[in-house]
């Protein structure tokens, strides 16, 4: 998953606080309680991890080489 570096919106480094994000969650502890705890307050930095999806599964099935020269 390719998660942005920092914020669309106002620029917060929030890169390195995904993958604890996401374990956490998986590990069943609620979303909004983890953002917290992870200092992310605005809402802007809370949407860029929430709404993330991985599409790398749904890419794959249409990538073709190019033909070699």
């Amino acid at each position: 998953m390719m998660i942005p570096i920092r914020c669309f919106t106002c620029g917060n480094l929030i890169g390195d606080k995904f993958v604890p994000f996401q374990g956490r969650v998986k590990g069943g502890e609620e979303p909004g309680k983890v953002l917290d705890e992870l200092g992310l307050k605005r809402y802007c930095c809370r949407r860029m991890l929430i709404s993330s999806i991985d599409v790398i599964d749904q890419v794959l099935p249409f990538y073709s080489r190019k033909p070699e020269l």
